[in-house]
């Protein structure tokens, strides 16, 4: 019987489903549609200007804005297009997504509200730190106990 099992095992091991690539991953779920769109795969020169003129011939745009690096200023590679009615921002998607803008290739679909973006982040307590004397390691929440005696002991073991 246990020679049986084996031999499956093997079989199994070395049979084309045991190598089948795997399913992928579920995509995130698409957007409601609305007036308000996500563009992605902007090059760093695209300016707020350049994407309200590339999605304008497409209906009347209420707000554009391309997301800069605070640092640099350059895009972030994503900015928010936002049309009068979404019959317009329908047009703008089918118009602009998988079209070039300064020379990338962007992509433009329904923006999600930002309440499904932010998970709330659970409280974990503490961040745990390493505190490493020359007699021991731990890795613990830090408290000021902890420092306190570490010191001590180092003092003495000197």
């Amino acid at each position: 019987m246990a020679v049986a099992a084996a031999r499956s095992g093997f079989r199994r091991m070395f049979s084309v489903s045991a190598f089948a690539p795997t399913k992928p991953p579920l995509s995130a779920p698409k957007a409601d549609p609305s007036p308000r769109l996500f563009v992605s795969g902007l090059s760093k020169r695209t300016t707020t200007d350049g994407l309200r003129n590339a999605f304008a011939q497409f209906g009347e745009v209420v707000d554009a804005r391309v997301v800069t690096d605070r640092t640099s200023g350059y895009s972030k590679g994503f900015g928010f297009v936002k049309y009068a009615t979404i019959e317009e921002a329908a047009k703008g998607i089918e118009g602009m997504d998988g079209k070039f803008l300064d020379g990338w290739v962007i992509f433009a679909e329904y923006a999600r509200p930002s309440s499904q973006l932010r998970q709330p982040q659970q409280s974990r307590g503490p961040p745990s730190v390493t505190l490493i004397c020359w007699h021991h390691v731990s890795v613990a929440p830090a408290t000021d106990i902890d420092l306190v005696s570490c010191n001590k002991n180092m003092a003495g073991k000197k």
